[in-house]
């Protein structure tokens, strides 16, 4: 008999999907708030059923070793609806006053963001990577679509193509390499592939081979460099609610698959995988701070911050062994699993202010829009600030305890001059991150007119942005949660 409670949230945020799709036709626009609270109550119920699993921290295998539920899994699942649940608050009031679709935003939203949601679900317990691949596309089209929400907006238009002619692309690639794996260890199943890839030890040309397309696959969906192209246009062309969906809780299923393949799948081949993401971490984090420098484009700016906040997580996952000891390995996957924890959080914040700021025909794009914030909101003015500066690394914000334990993990393996090339790029992007302070601060503001904003999204955004601060201070709890995932994971 198959086993289906590991998959328990997956099924039941399915049906709810079916539900909310099908309650969302028969709302008038004055009652879209059903649709809303109806989707949050799925994420709550789904994060419920995940946490049992969490508490009780075993691995269970179902669907014939397809697919698991692990500390890592339910972990990252739990984060994942946070993520998402904070995206749909966030989003709220900007996507009901934008006219997307020819009239109202109705719940193709909230339906694709959660069809998103359950992509990324199946591809953080996948256990195969056929599965993996059906998560990766359940997760892609949905946000394709998204991106493409504005049709009668050009910018939105060309955004979705490339996202989707470059996403087309990285899949291609993630195929490619899955098919040469499995010519050389005869399974898709990530488990016997770790064992299969033991025994491989005298011709490891095509494994060798397999790894280039599958890390090349993973760099379009991290969006680090040099396969970044598509990033700055499709967070500047989308439309911000989605900009944000696209830029947050995804991170946590690309870190998820990054860590199942080559981690779980091909650890033997460690020091080959680690090399190629030591070179695209040196170029995100070259290409992202420098060229972030010349914008003015506040979103387009934060595309290009991902990209180098991307290539310092890589950190993480490229210093696990160092001339053959593995000793240091679950603390430095935890450090860029932290990395990724603290960067999505502040990324919600940080588009949580943008879209607090934008109202209906102002979109609130660009760094001067800003301007005299202090003035208008001293509150959200420091709670920016507090995005910001965590963002940047400076103590005592959460930010810096992920740098400093991502460059200790690089020190641990000794890589000093790594250490040294991600200290020095963190500097060069203080100065597009403390330029955003000094506008809210130093700047008068061009309208002087207040900032409204319901209840409940300046609870949500204040907590968040506090929490920052938070768990800079106190980082403590967060990183064990993190280094006991990676530990009984890898136990497992």
């Amino acid at each position: 008999m198959i086993n289906f409670s590991p998959a328990y949230p997956e099924i039941f945020l399915l049906l709810m999907i079916c539900v909310v799709l099908l309650v969302d036709m028969f709302l008038s626009d004055a009652s879209r708030f059903v649709t809303h609270y109806l989707s949050l109550f799925a994420i709550g119920v789904c994060a419920a059923l995940t946490m049992a699993d969490f508490n009780a921290g075993q691995t269970v295998f179902t669907f014939n070793n397809m697919f698991l539920s692990d500390p890592l899994s339910n972990l990252l699942k739990l984060l994942s609806y946070l993520a998402v649940g904070l995206t749909l608050i966030y989003s709220r009031q900007y996507s009901s006053d934008r006219n997307m679709l020819g009239n109202e935003l109705g719940g193709e939203f909230y339906v694709l963001a959660l069809f998103s949601l359950l992509g990324q679900m199946v591809m953080i317990g996948a256990n195969n990577l056929l599965v993996i691949y059906l998560g990766l596309e359940l997760m892609s089209l949905a946000l394709y679509t998204l991106v493409a929400l504005r049709r009668n907006y050009v910018a939105s238009t060309e955004a979705a193509m490339k996202y989707f002619v470059l996403g087309a692309l990285s899949s291609g690639f993630l195929l490619y390499g899955i098919s040469m794996l499995y010519g050389a260890t005869g399974t898709l199943d990530l488990s016997e592939i770790a064992s299969a890839s033991t025994l491989i030890s005298s011709d490891q040309t095509i494994v060798v081979f397999a790894l280039v397309f599958l890390v090349a696959g993973l760099g379009f969906k991290l969006g680090a460099a040099p396969f970044h192209m598509w990033v700055p246009d499709v967070y500047q062309g989308s439309p911000t609610s989605v900009t944000l969906l696209l830029g947050a809780a995804p991170k946590f299923a690309a870190f998820a698959i990054c860590f199942r393949i080559l981690v779980e799948g091909l650890f033997t081949f460690a020091i080959d995988w680690q090399q190629m993401l030591m070179v695209i971490s040196i170029l995100s984090m070259a290409v992202g701070n420098i060229a972030a420098l010349a914008q003015t484009n506040l979103k387009r700016m934060l595309a290009y911050s991902t990209i180098s906040h991307m290539g310092f997580m890589l950190l993480g996952l490229l210093s696990g062994v160092s001339n053959g000891q593995i000793n240091l390995a679950a603390s430095a996957y935890a450090s860029s699993m932290f990395y990724i924890v603290t960067y999505v959080f502040t990324t919600l914040g940080t588009f949580g202010i943008i879209l607090l700021l934008a109202r209906n025909g102002f979109e609130s794009e660009q760094i001067d829009d800003l301007k005299g914030l202090n003035k208008r909101s001293p509150w959200f003015a420091f709670v920016m600030l507090i995005l910001m500066f965590s963002l940047t690394g400076i103590p005592p914000f959460m930010g810096f305890y992920a740098k400093f334990s991502v460059i200790q993990a690089v020190l641990g393996a000794g890589q000093i001059w790594l250490a040294i090339a991600a200290v020095f790029f963190s500097l060069v992007g203080a100065f597009y991150y403390l330029r955003v302070v000094k506008v809210m601060y130093f700047d008068e503001p061009t309208e002087n007119n207040g900032i409204a904003v319901n209840r409940e999204m300046r609870f949500v955004l204040s907590v968040n942005g506090l929490a920052i601060l938070f768990f800079g201070l106190m980082p403590e709890s967060a990183m064990n949660l993190c280094v006991d995932a990676i530990t009984k994971t890898l136990a497992s």
